[in-house]
């Protein structure tokens, strides 16, 4: 790594992949598990990953929150093979052991064949060593010595707070089956590209194209205007975190809604809307859009309008990518209805742009002579980037900033610096 450019072999080295695995997806890092919404009540469970690692949310029967692996301390077989429900205990099908949802042994068939030194207390699920939430976001590290979340969040939590409270009533929910898509590349070009202000225009051409046929472009037509220089601003949040805010082109209340692309029977939604509830219209309405804010909270939570990504190594040069449509509480049911429309807007006309360029990064990785991935826009251009009176950096939407930043992070984990705050 250098200033201006990190060396290829960060994207297609299968021992720097090994590594990462087991220092920043939980050794040394804390890790977005899940939303508390996704285990709604007591026994609930979720099956999720943590780098590589097979993990199982769970809520205990007082409802506290809980992480252990998906791993039988027997023969190492899954215990949980369902994505979500509810179980009091898991039973390993393999060979029977069965697990409380807290992770204990509950006991192993015909027991008296281990001998009499066998204790299950030695034999239950191994837990994720540190489970915290904030804002309903649930975050683990196997780190016993890692600071709380809210302190590793630092300057992310204003506008993690911002992206809650547009919720009426501060109630976000994930209720509805997951998006998934995987790609041929390493996990960091999804990370790379998350505060990336400067692809838009290109690499989202077709949608906006098809967006502008409909009459004037709009939504991401403006990444295509003067980006150096226009009202949209990129954030440095400490920690690896990040955040494009794209609100500056928007203004008063009704804008979101009012430069949202063309969506089939908008007219008449609005329509009812501003018949229905004329007081809160303009509020409404612009519910149903997203929040214009891109919030990146390193490793691998990305917030991307209302929708929650989720970053899921597989490989050196394998990734899937979890889409989690989101509702919120204190709107009539027909706004939750819009927003669900909205949320399959991009997944299915914008991210396939962005997947396939990160399917021909990679490709392109396989050429050894050129060594290096550049990162240096905005590095040395003069009057770009501002400092606030907390320390915040902010700098002209397609900075690489973001990039540099990141990986400043990612190089302290794997080499275990002092932390620098």
């Amino acid at each position: 790594m250098q200033d201006e450019r990190v060396h290829r072999t960060l994207y297609t080295d299968q021992e720097i992949f090994s590594e990462e695995m087991t220092a920043i997806f939980g050794g040394k890092s804390w890790v977005y598990l899940a939303h508390e919404s996704q285990v709604p009540e007591p026994n609930s469970f979720l099956s999720i990953r943590m780098g590589l690692r097979p993990v199982i949310v769970t809520r205990d029967r007082h409802g506290e929150l809980h992480a252990v692996f998906n791993r039988c301390t027997h023969r190492a077989a899954t215990v949980c093979r369902e994505e979500s429900g509810t179980a009091k205990s898991f039973q390993c099908p393999y060979h029977g052991w069965t697990f409380r949802n807290t992770g204990e042994l509950v006991g192993a068939p015909w027991p008296q064949g281990y001998g009499a030194d066998f204790d299950k207390k030695d034999h239950g699920l191994r837990r994720v060593a540190r489970v915290e939430t904030y804002r309903g976001f649930i975050f683990g590290t196997l780190n016993e010595d890692a600071p709380s979340v809210s302190e590793w969040l630092g300057h992310a939590k204003p506008w993690l707070d911002y992206w809650v409270d547009r919720a009426p009533e501060g109630e976000v929910k994930v209720q509805n089956a997951a998006h998934r898509m995987g790609y041929r590349g390493n996990w960091k070009l999804a990370y790379d590209n998350a505060g990336d202000g400067y692809h838009p225009s290109f690499s989202h051409r077709s949608l906006l194209e098809m967006a502008s046929r409909m009459g004037d472009s709009k939504d991401m037509a403006y990444f295509g205007r003067t980006p150096d220089s226009g009202p949209m601003r990129s954030y440095l949040l400490g920690n690896g975190h990040s955040v494009l805010d794209q609100r500056g082109n928007y203004e008063g209340p009704g804008s979101f809604w009012e430069n949202q692309r063309p969506q089939p029977g908008r007219e008449h939604f609005e329509e009812h809307i501003r018949k229905s509830y004329p007081d809160r219209a303009d509020e409404l309405l612009d519910l149903c859009v997203g929040s214009q804010i891109n919030l990146n909270i390193f490793p691998n939570l990305l917030i991307i309008g209302n929708q929650i990504q989720v970053i899921e190594p597989l490989a050196v040069d394998r990734t899937q990518l979890t889409w989690n449509a989101t509702s919120i509480g204190g709107v009539p049911e027909e706004v939750n209805t819009m927003r669900m429309r909205t949320q399959e807007d991009f997944p299915a006309f914008g991210e396939p742009d962005d997947q396939a360029n990160f399917e021909e990064v990679q490709r392109g990785l396989s050429a050894p002579e050129e060594e290096w991935i550049l990162m240096n826009r905005g590095l040395n251009v003069e009057n770009w980037q501002e400092i606030d009176e907390n320390g915040v950096v902010s700098s002209a939407i397609t900075d690489e900033m973001h990039m540099r930043q990141y990986y400043d992070e990612w190089l302290r984990i794997m080499t275990d610096e002092e932390v620098k705050r």
